[in-house]
């Protein structure tokens, strides 16, 4: 199959680009926030991997070569919440974290086999009505608290549940 769209590499090509240099990504941990915005509900995807592992993870995809990371973080929500999630991302873009994942374990929380990656992570307002698409099974909405139990964290590999926990303590839950 011939891949047409600008900025999109065949699978050979993103893994040449992988095995040579840091791939940047954005990831997103949607939330739901009162009239005076406290923070009531974390959404979580409900993914089943390629060995058929059912796992919970955040929104979470590559920037495109030429795109910008507001737009690579839309098209992103907009791929795994819906259309009409209606996200509202701040005017100002300013990551709650910077995560770097590395093919090799141990070397941050953040594990990814296939690459060494460079994630700007976003906690961003959803209004709309999100169903997921794509290859996500599922959205479930937790408590804060919940989205901090060893139950929730345990199921979110690679280091989402660090990065979830790190994204809690940025809305001022600490747990």
């Amino acid at each position: 199959m011939t891949e047409t769209t600008p900025g999109w590499l065949t699978e050979d090509e993103l893994g040449m680009a992988r095995a040579r240099m840091p791939v940047l990504y954005v990831e997103a941990v949607p939330v739901r926030v009162d009239e005076t915005g406290d923070v009531t509900g974390i959404g979580l995807l409900l993914r089943i991997g390629t060995d058929g592992t059912i796992s919970r993870a955040l929104v979470s995809g590559r920037v495109l070569h030429h795109e910008r990371v507001r737009d690579a973080l839309l098209r992103h929500l907009e791929k795994d919440l819906g259309s009409v999630a209606l996200p509202r991302v701040p005017a100002s873009l300013q990551p709650f974290t910077v995560a770097e994942y590395f093919p090799t374990t141990g070397v941050t929380p953040f594990h990814d086999p296939r690459q060494h990656a460079v994630s700007l992570a976003y906690v961003v307002p959803v209004a709309g009505d999100c169903r997921p698409r794509q290859d996500a099974l599922d959205l479930v909405w937790f408590s804060p608290q919940e989205a901090a139990s060893p139950a929730v964290q345990n199921e979110m590999p690679g280091g989402h549940g660090a990065l979830l926990k790190q994204a809690l303590a940025h809305m001022g839950h600490i747990y």
